[in-house]
């Protein structure tokens, strides 16, 4: 959504649940005549009282100075016609329909639905199946002989012949030839419901009976049921493919993380050697702590399968290779899987996604039904039935030129008028080569009740304000917010960054407040072994490069000596602790387990930072200053008259 960063500003947060508001609804003020209303400004101020830090945001008389001026910024956006974008308009709409989703279920058929997925998600389930395909809208003869077929293989099966060699001759899943009906390890919402339901009801080692899917019949074969593995907190060191991919390149990669490894086996820290050397900056500096994770929640699987291969006996991994780089794993802690309160909106939004999702759109379509009331004409249906021909199965069928006998009333929804021509269209969209149902009236019949449905989730879709005020409350919120993103796109943030004269000037006024620590061109030798580096210290001294450094002092069986070369400021966990800043090379160091030989090459003073190095921090700087004066500036272009009174009364009623 583009509105992320604009509610850090706007201080309004959304949410979906408002309670129920007992202020009188009066004019609060007025912005050119505009009334704003006591309702809003309480129900707003209250949704937001928790969620605040400012505990100023918090004054009543400090608050309604914010809620002016996030609506001058409105009306400054209405003045400009911002909302008569296409791009706004867009988004309006598609946001009231992510909106309305939340208005299209049935909460009591979810909730079972979200407890069995629980329930299920808990195992995982290694199965194999026979498939006997078989179209939905298949004759009653044909859906027979499939079912028969079935029913033969699986007959075949329980008197003793091989699952496996069945399903390589005789099943129609195409990949059956190669794997024999091998489906591996799947958990819940990983094959279609009803297949899923098959699988989870029949006990490991079993045969399920046939089960119709949309791809036909199976029956399934249970081989082995596993507890679900949970979530895994590592930690691991890791370097980057070389840029360009070249063997010698790979080679030196492959041969760093083959030292690395070396050192680890030899004692040393780990979270020390993921400061010094991990590429993967977001967590070196944590000692290479990752943030938990479970089954398939990475893009690697082989990083993953390393990760739950740890064991508190056997928490390190050897090297292993993704396709980011190579990786050392380090288990830190194993979690058992979630509650079912942890991951009840994930549940939710993969039923949504799910065949089982129709479960819950019949339960609400059937409570559609007898909220409002249908009515159809009967002589008018038929004659819309008389207008479909045979050629409808050939995907040749076209609506009659002169529809103006079906230009009739054919269907009313309470007020909602849908004629004979609106279903002749609906008919001509649902047209496709490959319908099998017959005769052409029971099709029709079958899109009939379709179309219905549709047209009632409509109705019901396009009445959501008038049926629920909280609904048309956070409409009225996202349609201001989306205006007071496009307005700060064009008022604040574009003009932060294309006003390059106001930025050089804003930057040159604050200097001092974009500063470089003191910054050393380093190289950097370290080890466990006193002597060792004692040897680095010299070879160092005798301009020897970090490389030779290292074939001289490491062996194929002990990695004695690690470098590192870069520019670090000072306090960086690359650097030893008792660096002195002086160039030349360095006493030795002891910092904790480790011993340190550093040349320092050049000392760079610390001092003000150029623009170029500091822009995108001064362009946010710049933002935030643009912003706090244009409230100022637009409350010179407008008139804002505040009725006191009102707020007094207000404010009484929100400090009971």
């Amino acid at each position: 959504m583009r509105l992320n960063r604009l509610f850090l500003s706007a201080l309004l947060i959304l949410t979906f649940i408002c309670h129920a508001q007992s202020t009188k609804k009066e004019v609060l003020f007025t912005i050119d005549e505009t009334p704003y209303y006591t309702d809003e400004f309480s129900r707003v101020y209250k949704k937001n009282l928790d969620l605040v830090k400012d505990e100023s945001q918090k004054d009543l008389t400090q608050y309604l100075e914010l809620f002016i001026g996030y609506k001058l910024k409105i009306a400054k956006a209405n003045k400009l016609g911002l909302q008569n974008g296409d791009s706004y308009k867009n988004e309006l709409a598609s946001y009231r329909t992510q909106l309305s989703k939340n208005y299209l279920t049935d909460y009591k058929v979810t909730k079972e639905l979200v407890e069995e997925g629980y329930q299920r998600s808990l195992k995982e389930i290694r199965a194999s199946h026979i498939l006997i395909t078989c179209d939905e809208n298949a004759t009653p003869e044909d859906t027979l002989k499939a079912y028969n077929k079935i029913v033969e293989i699986r007959n075949r099966i329980v008197k003793g012949e091989d699952f496996g060699k069945l399903a390589g001759e005789l099943s129609q899943d195409p990949s059956a030839k190669d794997n024999k009906g091998d489906l591996g390890y799947f958990s819940a919402f990983r094959m279609v419901y009803p297949f899923e339901t098959a699988a989870y009801s029949t006990a490991s080692g079993n045969i399920s009976n046939p089960v119709r899917t949309r791809f036909g019949f199976h029956i399934i074969k249970v081989v082995d049921v596993r507890d679900n593995r949970g979530d895994v907190t590592v930690a691991h060191i890791m370097l980057l493919n070389p840029k360009e991919d070249k063997p010698e390149e790979r080679e030196l990669v492959k041969k760093k993380i083959d030292d690395i490894y070396q050192k680890l086996q030899q004692g040393e820290n780990f979270e020390s050697l993921a400061k010094q050397f991990s590429d993967d900056k977001s967590s070196s500096g944590k000692g290479g702590a990752l943030a938990r994770f479970g089954s398939g929640q990475l893009s690697s699987e082989e990083f993953e399968n390393t990760a739950f291969s740890l064991t508190k006996d056997k928490p390190l991994s050897e090297p292993i290779q993704t396709r980011f780089g190579w990786h050392i794993v380090k288990l830190i802690e194993k979690h058992p899987v979630r509650t079912l309160d942890e991951m009840k909106v994930e549940l939710e939004n993969k039923i949504s996604k799910d065949d089982r999702s129709r479960l819950i759109t019949n339960s609400l379509n059937e409570k559609l039904r007898k909220r409002y009331t249908v009515k159809r004409d009967d002589k008018l249906y038929a004659a819309v039935v008389k207008a479909l021909t045979n050629d409808y199965y050939d995907n040749k069928w076209e609506v009659p030129a002169d529809t103006k006998a079906f230009d009739k009333k054919l269907i009313s929804i309470n007020e909602k008028i849908l004629t004979g021509t609106n279903f002749l269209i609906f008919l001509k969209t649902q047209q496709k080569a490959g319908q099998t149902l017959k005769p052409v009236a029971k099709l029709v019949d079958k899109f009939y009740q379709k179309y219905v449905d549709e047209q009632l989730t409509t109705y019901y879709t396009d009445n959501l304000d008038k049926e629920f005020p909280e609904f048309s409350n956070v409409m009225d919120e996202y349609r201001d917010g989306l205006l007071l993103f496009d307005l700060m796109e064009k008022e604040i943030w574009d003009r932060s960054k294309t006003d390059t004269l106001g930025l050089k000037s804003f930057y040159e006024g604050r200097k001092d407040l974009y500063r470089w620590k003191t910054r050393l061109d380093v190289i950097i030798a370290s080890s466990t072994n006193q002597d060792v580096i004692k040897k680095a210290h010299k070879l160092l001294k005798q301009k020897v490069a970090p490389e030779k450094i290292k074939e001289q002092l490491n062996t194929k069986d002990k990695v004695a000596v690690m470098t590192n070369v870069g520019v670090f400021e000072e306090g960086n966990d690359a650097l030893p602790k008792n660096l002195k800043q002086v160039e030349g090379l360095s006493e030795i160091i002891k910092d904790g387990d480790y011993y340190f030989a550093v040349m320092v090459n050049k000392i760079l003073p610390a001092g003000p930072k150029s623009l170029d190095e500091c822009k995108g921090k001064a362009i946010n700087d710049y933002q935030q200053y643009l912003e706090q004066n244009w409230v100022s500036e637009l409350k010179r272009e407008f008139t804002i008259k505040t009725n006191s009174d009102v707020f007094e009364r207000v404010k009484m009623e929100l400090q009971k």
